[in-house]
């Protein structure tokens, strides 16, 4: 095979910028077919961004001949249900995160696809940007020393257009498995696995403060790694604006490492060298450096860092820390 033809179920806003455009600028891939329930909007995707075919119906994609592999970019309820569908008709699947709902329904996609022995890759995309592959470098190489400690630290304000019978998907639990601590904490805790291993212990704690939406507004956790590292984090998605913060800080025995998240594309070091700063913007579409290492291994020339398992085990460490 010398080039992998895409089709995405559920291209929507995420897709707009962050990866449609990418699966026809990686070498190699190209994006084939779109699908949406809403066939008007789907057409407009389809036109806009040079796309052959669109379809209403997902089992049409899926069963589509031209179509190689499938990029799943709905919510996280139909997650194991799409997945389940594209590992039968034998296609590779590549799902948005969180993952899925929960660690259970992720076992099951990644059980449908062993079964169908085609490859699951997830949209933890930030494991592939410079900027992340830059600090695990770092760390790699003994920048800090002996990684002893990190802290985690998220505050958002709350969306000021929140109303009682319109709130966004992602602060659904029974679509989202959650709040925004699933929506935005899984990237954090997906890079620390990246980083540092898999996290082995956790406890946690979460609550509704301000009782805006029926998810969590607030969560708090302890973990270890395997490797004997110990964390911290804290999130809370109902702060000031004032209090705003993205904030990821890993002491080692001879230094530390600070960045965030989300946006800011600085790396600052500090060890006995001195301080250093590191500038490494973002990608134009933040998932393309993900898509070219999925397609170099669906090519044979290459592996994805982000995967069914590693994915899974984020959705553990979630499930743990809301004390399911």
């Amino acid at each position: 095979m010398e080039k992998i033809r895409w089709g995405i179920i559920g291209c929507g806003d995420v897709t707009e910028v962050k990866s449609g455009p990418a699966f026809s600028k990686v070498p190699g891939s190209q994006l084939v077919a779109v699908m949406r329930r809403n066939a008007e909007k789907a057409a407009d995707y389809a036109r806009r961004h040079d796309v052959p075919r669109w379809y209403a119906d997902a089992e049409d994609l899926i069963h589509d001949p031209e179509v190689d592999a499938v990029y799943i970019a709905t919510p996280p309820d139909s997650h194991a249900d799409y997945t389940a569908q594209v590992a039968a008709a034998g296609k590779p699947v590549y799902v948005e995160k969180p993952m899925a709902r929960s660690f259970a329904e992720c076992q099951a996609m990644i059980t449908a696809c062993e079964k169908a022995q085609v490859p699951l890759f997830v949209a933890y995309y930030r494991r592939s940007q410079p900027i992340f592959r830059k600090i695990k470098e770092l760390l790699d190489s003994g920048a800090i020393g002996e990684v002893r400690l990190v802290n985690v630290r998220l505050y958002h304000p709350a969306a000021p257009d929140l109303q009682p019978g319109s709130l966004p998907w992602r602060v659904q639990p029974e679509i989202a498995g959650g709040g925004l601590f699933f929506d935005l904490a899984s990237h954090q805790l997906d890079l620390l696995d990246f980083f540092l291993g898999p996290i082995a212990k956790v406890q946690g704690q979460a609550a509704n403060q301000a009782g805006l939406y029926p998810a969590e507004d607030i969560v708090s956790a302890g973990f270890s790694f395997a490797s004997g590292v110990m964390g911290t984090g804290l999130w809370c998605f109902t702060v000031g604006e004032t209090a705003r913060t993205d904030r990821t800080e890993v002491v080692g025995s001879k230094g530390r490492l600070v960045f965030s998240t989300f946006g800011n594309d600085v790396i600052e070091l500090e060890n006995e060298a001195g301080s250093q700063t590191f500038k490494i913007p973002y990608p134009e579409h933040v998932q393309q450096p993900l898509i070219t290492d999925m397609v170099q291994q669906l090519l044979g020339v290459g592996t994805c860092p982000s995967d069914g398992k590693s994915a899974a085990r984020t959705a553990w460490v979630m499930d743990q820390i809301m004390g399911r």
